[in-house]
């Protein structure tokens, strides 16, 4: 977990400028209706000023600004009159001016442009949080303390834009997967005539982790101007800031219905392999993980470092009466089950393979097992606030085990983990309970092209390109069942181990699909559809739009 007090100003600020060749290119878009007013709701040192003071024409545009931080509105308002912009910059928090503003019809935006920061709710002053939550109900949307400062900036600025404007935004690229972001994806659906994410290869801000993407978006000039959707062009480099930004704005088919309603990660699909999932998951023999399967958080010790300890720890304080087996990595099962000789390679590299549970009842307690609390309790660990909610803080809630595990995060596809020996697992996995299956069939059909395309589509990732998956999500997961498909489980687990994960994949294919009487070449593009969406989350390779000169 990340703690606000180990995070930089730049990024509890959300303080990531734009490029200036970005701004320049934005500029260019929203020019094109000739905006006589143009909004930017967070302007740092005003670059997007510069963008838009080259265009021909621009002077007489009137530009409101707004910047939290009182030396960088300084700048930008410096930077506005050296250009001869009519501009007005307002040191103040732009959604507290949009709360007071936004319901006079008489303020509204042409045009706006910006780059909203990107800082979590939790890490908000609560003044901020409580106007970030305003902004939704406001709006009558679903809100989540899970959402980020960019979501309610954007909400706020698309209100403020009139019928037939545009809205462009360097925004994480996370607009496309993220929960938190669901509110946003289908107020810009039903209120938008035409939708364009430009999403790069490569990572704009060199200084950060965090993919981003331009937002376009062109507001309905009507209540019945018909919404055309979205359109995703994927670009590698910087050649595509070299064409006219109506050509790169028309240039992709739009996408409207559930690609649109949902995540918009299906967008990233061709047409063809979006029927083909499309058709599968209505296969009679596809299912959805909730109706197979239970999905529960492993258990919560507040301390893992305390809980989860190696052998040497258990036989220093004498804790065998307390330890019981437990795993929670990729590298504690790097296969499809977990048993005793995986447990003993754990142990035997010195990984923290127990988990120690206390009863919570101190007398008949031995010293060293006092120690160790006392130990615990010097690094304070019992002020954490999942600790010191509990009496006595060091007895852990909720432990038990399950038949399969599952880890929340996976770098190229998910996997189930049959857990033959009863072992343990942290809030690093999930517990996960079969309610129609036997638990190796479920583990053994869970790894298919099918499945781990469906992972992509469901599941979320940060800056690192890990995939993660959070309850809600597994239970949307499609999974292929029937008879007719025969897993090795053993063969499985060695394969998982020794060879690629496409391959696996691949053999999967043959062996689950294959007996869903799906052909070789439908196989293929379900496989295909999987790599893509991996290889974009990892930004290993991607297909480009090709651009007419």
């Amino acid at each position: 977990m990340n703690f606000k007090e180990n995070e930089s100003a730049q990024k509890l600020r959300g303080g990531y400028y734009t490029p200036s060749d970005l701004a320049a290119f934005i500029a260019r878009w929203v020019k094109q209706i000739e905006p006589k007013h143009v909004l930017e709701p967070s302007c740092g040192d005003g670059v997007f000023f510069g963008a838009l003071a080259e265009l021909e024409g621009f002077e007489k545009t009137k530009v409101t600004g707004f910047e939290l931080d009182a030396e960088e509105a300084e700048k930008a308002r410096a930077r506005s009159r050296d250009l001869g912009l009519k501009a007005a910059i307002h040191a103040q928090d732009f959604l507290e001016w949009a709360i007071e503003n936004r319901a006079d019809p008489r303020v509204r935006f042409d045009a706006v442009v910006g780059n909203p920061p990107f800082v979590r709710y939790q890490y908000l002053p609560e003044p901020f949080q409580e106007r970030a939550e305003q902004i939704f109900k406001e709006m009558n949307l679903p809100f989540t303390k899970h959402t980020n400062a960019w979501v309610p900036f954007i909400l706020a600025s698309m209100s403020l834009l009139r019928p037939g404007g545009r809205l462009a935004m360097v925004v994480p690229a996370e607009i496309i997967h993220v929960t938190h972001a669901q509110s946003l994806r289908s107020y810009l659906g039903r209120e938008c005539r035409r939708l364009v994410i430009i999403d790069p290869e490569e990572i704009w801000f060199s200084d950060t982790l965090q993919g981003a993407v331009i937002l376009l978006a062109e507001k309905r000039a009507s209540d019945t101007e018909k919404a055309e959707g979205l359109g995703m062009v994927p670009v590698k480099g910087r050649e595509f800031l070299s064409h006219d930004p109506a050509d790169v704005f028309n240039m992709p088919k739009a996408i409207n219905g559930r690609t649109v309603e949902g995540k918009w990660t299906r967008a990233l699909l061709n047409v063809e392999t979006r029927s083909l999932f499309d058709q599968l998951t209505e296969h009679k023999d596809v299912h959805r993980f909730e109706d197979i399967a239970k999905v529960d958080v492993g258990i919560v010790t507040g301390a893992n470092k305390f809980f989860l300890v190696p052998d040497e720890t258990v036989s220093t304080y004498k804790l065998d009466k307390f330890a019981h087996p437990m795993f929670g990595r990729s590298e504690h099962c790097p296969g499809v089950i977990y048993d005793e000789r995986q447990h003993r390679t754990n142990a035997e590299k010195g990984n923290p393979t127990n988990f120690l549970w206390f009863t919570g009842r101190e007398e008949g307690m031995s010293k060293s097992v006092r120690d160790y609390i006392s130990a615990g309790e010097a690094q304070k660990l019992h002020t954490r606030y999942k600790c010191r909610v509990r009496s006595p803080w060091y007895t852990v809630p909720s432990v038990y085990s399950t038949e399969i595990g599952m880890l929340k995060r996976a770098h190229d596809t998910p996997r189930l983990i049959l857990n033959t020996m009863g072992a343990y697992t942290t809030d690093t996995a999930y517990r996960i309970r079969t309610t129609k299956i036997a638990a190796e069939k479920l583990v053994g059909a869970f790894i298919n092209p099918l499945t781990s395309l469906s992972a992509e589509l469901e599941g979320r990732h940060y800056g690192g390109g890990v995939l993660e998956l959070i309850p809600s999500e597994i239970e949307k997961l499609v999974i292929p069942l029937t008879e007719r498909a025969v897993v090795d489980l053993r063969e499985l687990d060695k394969g998982i181990r020794s060879l690629s994960t496409h391959r696996v994949l691949e053999r999967q294919g043959r062996i689950i699909l294959g007996a869903l009487g799906l052909s070789r070449e439908d196989q293929h593009r379900v496989l295909e559809g999987w790599r893509s969406l991996r290889d974009r989350r990892h930004r290993t390779s991607s297909e480009e739009i090709a651009f007419d000169a």
